[in-house]
């Protein structure tokens, strides 16, 4: 009943608050209830939570559901002032975001394999509509179309491997050990495919980019910070419940993944659009995040899930950014963001002290989990020391790549002599981001 508890109170806040009570009460609260969150990291629990028929929390899902409200908050304070502008329907923006922070909430939560694939499929509805009905170009249409297609074509073998289970086992929940499946390549292929695609990993991720950079900025915020999640968690509640232990197709996912990571941390040198630069990173990111899942290591596992979390944050920071700074040049192209030091310094700032956190910079959250997934990865084999090495020393050379481009140089031409009025709500997230992580970095650092 916890995602319901929730429902009710945002009603009751709505009903009874004013709006700008109501969304600093839900900012603050979202702040509290992921720092609460912090604690379970660190507990020995680990899957082993408190398990009933319908719902699970342990430390896996109760951080993920504080970090997809943490988000949706910071995405809609975001928005504020689009929404404010919006001749288009504000209040059914509003709602598409509550209700697709609520289907997550439940996606999290729920303790039946069978269920989880229905929220996964369902939250596809929202964010479409989110990115056909408010994104920024005609090009929406075919975004919202390779999204559908790619998620939906690559979640139909998980749902006749789903199936199969529940006619054989009669029962689906993530705490069963279903042993009447034969578990080869094919059927951890299967399983794994949805998951990869949502990930997503390098060769599956041509939907990415492209939805990024149509949607609207609360949506690529929840898109980069939540919904990408969505597959990791699978993948460690997959390997889980069903012990998918075979060696060819786990060898050919983590070459897949890690090599795909590096390609996909070169491309980002290649890319003029400053979202579809952040887009690429995640596809990076994410690389290492599908190494600690298959090495199979709870620690790997651990880490995953503070990269998860570390990462949401980023990359949901650096897509705020991006948005305030195709509101001052009235462009994303690298080739025209220019001279942000001395046309927007606190823009500037702001995207110096992320891409510091996305390069994992101490003393940040990002780097105790990428030294967690890089010692799992070199557990499972020292073969891929050199892909591991290699991808963290691209994932800091874009970082600071994308900084050096965006915030020095000439300003262009049409942006001299115009007075840029910076607002609260930027300092606020940018700083609130950088805070939490922080916080988090130290205290994992701390407890280690």
């Amino acid at each position: 009943m916890f995602s319901l508890s929730i429902v009710g109170v945002l009603l009751v806040l709505v009903s009874g608050l004013g709006q700008s009570v109501f969304w600093w009460s839900v900012l603050w609260g979202c702040v509290l209830m992921y720092l609460v969150s912090m604690g379970l990291w660190y507990s020995s629990t680990g899957l082993a939570g408190c398990w009933s028929d319908f719902l699970v929390i342990d430390n896996f899902s109760f951080s993920l559901m504080s970090l997809t409200i943490l988000v949706s908050g910071l995405s809609m304070l975001a928005s504020v002032r689009d929404v404010q502008k919006m001749g288009n329907k504000p209040i059914e923006f509003v709602f598409g975001i509550l209700v697709l922070t609520m289907v997550l909430v439940f996606c999290f939560s729920v303790s039946s394999l069978l269920n989880f694939y229905i929220m996964f499929e369902f939250s596809l509805i929202p964010i479409l509509l989110i990115i056909l009905g408010w994104g920024y170009q005609p090009e929406r249409l075919q975004a919202g179309k390779y999204m559908l297609l790619y998620t939906v074509s690559a979640s139909l073998p998980l749902l006749i491997l789903i199936i199969v289970i529940l006619v054989k086992d009669g029962s689906v929940f993530w705490g069963w050990k279903f042993l009447s499946i034969k578990w080869g390549w094919l059927v951890t292929f299967c399983a794994s495919l949805a998951f990869l695609v949502k990930l997503p990993i390098y060769g599956f991720h041509l939907w990415l980019p492209k939805a990024h950079v149509e949607a609207p900025v609360a949506g690529s915020m929840i898109l980069a910070g939540v919904l990408l999640k969505l597959g990791g968690y699978g993948l460690i509640r997959i390997f889980y419940t069903l012990s998918l232990f075979s060696t060819l197709a786990v060898s050919i996912i983590f070459c897949l993944g890690l090599g795909g990571g590096i390609i996909a941390s070169m491309v980002c040198f290649a890319q003029n659009d400053v979202k579809a630069l952040v887009a690429y990173s995640s596809v990076g990111h994410m690389s290492l995040v599908l190494g600690g899942i298959y090495s199979n290591t709870e620690w790997g596992w651990l880490g995953c899930l503070l990269m998860m979390v570390a990462h949401g944050l980023c990359s949901s920071g650096m897509f705020f950014l991006a948005s305030e700074t195709y509101k001052c040049y009235g462009t994303r192209s690298l080739f025209l963001v220019k001279g942000g030091l001395v046309l927007i310094p606190g823009v500037a700032l702001c995207w110096f002290l992320m891409c510091a956190i996305n390069m994992a910079a101490p003393p940040s959250l990002n780097l105790w989990g990428e030294l967690m997934l890089g010692i799992s990865v070199l557990s499972y084999s020292t073969v891929f020391a050199l892909l591991t090495g290699v991808m963290t020393f691209l994932s800091g050379l874009y970082s600071w790549y994308l900084y050096s481009v965006t915030q020095h140089g000439q300003c262009p031409l049409w942006m001299r002599g115009v007075v840029v009025i910076e607002e609260y709500s930027l300092y606020l997230i940018s700083f609130l981001l950088v805070f939490l992580l922080s916080v988090a970095g130290l205290a994992l650092m701390l407890f280690l």
